[in-house]
């Protein structure tokens, strides 16, 4: 690592010192937002809160017209409308969505691409058909290995105009757990636009880059999907030439609300001496959160904190609390969880190019004032 960062427009080339970063990803960045921290409290977060990442613009949609195709190796082709779409047994998952780059901008060098700290999150309740109802409709031919799913999304990639595109395992696209939904409403409502209105893939536990917005093809193939945004973009690697491997299921992560309030000056949170009440939320993709734990020294100890109930299938966060007994001085808080299947949190961050799955565990610099 030499202080160069890598480029937006290009994932995995490194741009040197100075170089600029060109107006269209300017605002590409600027129409993509994180959740306020404090939205932690909500156990559903409200669509306008939810994280949004948005790779390319936001397509033109009109339910009356939208069309789903099943493509493919199937044996019966098929085109949905959404009175179809709708008129299927449906499903609704609470869901917990993270977007692959979350934590980016705390690593070193920084990759330029949007640059989160810890926001990019969100937990809604999506529903829609399961996406295997599709599958077993339309008939999956037996050398079928992958779904591929398009969305209306276009854009270029290395100079290849497209639309955006990933694909899941065959397994998975037809299980049970974690069940995928073929999604057209958010917290009991249609999709905001910003969502995928009106129709986009839900894979729970999976990182956002998996749940295609807008969402217009499932196409089924008898080879491996080696588009851009599988094969290129979203690789764990070190350097540009190796292949590194696939982002897929959301790290373990626990995030705290900012206890007190600001001091801008300090970029410290300021808290009165006596009990703090500390909570926050903390999920992982992998296996079902069981422990959180909260230092107040900056790591140097930890205490476990209290967690509130899981969701039915685990793929919603859990919500944790305790209570700090607070000391005139200067303090850092820390939260991390930890999975049923043990996986943790780290203290220190290992670095990749894409600056993706950093579930570096958070720091919150805290002066409690010293008398009333």
């Amino acid at each position: 690592m030499d202080g160069r960062i890598a480029d937006l427009s290009t994932p995995g080339r490194l741009a040197e010192p100075g170089e600029g970063i060109g107006l269209d990803e300017l605002a590409l960045a600027a129409r993509n937002h994180g959740l306020p921290l404090e939205a932690l409290r909500y156990d559903l977060t409200p669509a306008g809160l939810h994280y949004v990442l948005v790779h390319y613009d936001i397509p033109a949609a009109d339910a009356d017209e939208w069309r789903l195709t099943v493509s493919g190796r199937v044996r019966t082709p098929l085109t949905l409308d959404m009175p179809r779409l709708r008129s299927l047994p449906s499903a609704t998952h609470r869901v917990t969505m993270e977007c692959a780059g979350n934590g980016r901008a705390r690593l070193d060098p920084r990759p330029v691409s949007q640059p989160w700290l810890v926001e990019a999150v969100g937990t809604a309740e999506w529903t829609g058909v399961p996406l295997r109802t599709l599958l077993i409709e339309a008939g999956v031919e037996p050398d079928a290995v992958e779904a591929v799913f398009t969305g209306a999304d276009h854009g270029v990639e290395r100079g290849i105009e497209q639309d955006y595109r990933r694909s899941l395992p065959l397994a998975l696209a037809q299980g049970e757990d974690p069940e995928v939904l073929v999604a057209y409403e958010m917290n009991g409502l249609p999709l905001p636009p910003q969502h995928g209105y009106p129709l986009r893939l839900i894979v729970p536990g999976w990182y956002g880059m998996a749940q295609v917005k807008w969402l217009c093809d499932i196409a089924l193939t008898d080879t491996p999907f080696t588009g851009f945004q599988q094969a290129v973009a979203y690789r764990l690697k070190q350097s540009p030439d190796e292949p590194g491997e696939p982002v897929d299921k959301i790290a373990p992560r626990a995030l705290m609300i900012p206890p007190g309030f600001p001091d801008f000056m300090s970029r410290a949170r300021v808290v009165r001496p006596g009990e703090v009440p500390l909570e926050g939320r903390a999920w992982s993709g992998h296996a079902p959160v069981t422990h959180v734990e909260v230092s107040t020294d900056d790591g140097g100890s930890w205490s476990e904190a209290a967690l509130g109930p899981a969701d039915g299938h685990g793929w919603a966060w859990r919500q944790w609390r305790t209570v700090w007994t607070a000391t005139p001085g200067s303090h850092v808080l820390s939260v991390r969880a930890t999975d049923a299947a043990g996986r943790t949190q780290p203290l220190t961050q290992p670095w990749n190019r894409g600056g993706f799955a950093n579930n570096l565990v958070q720091r919150i610099p805290v002066l409690c004032l010293d008398g009333d």
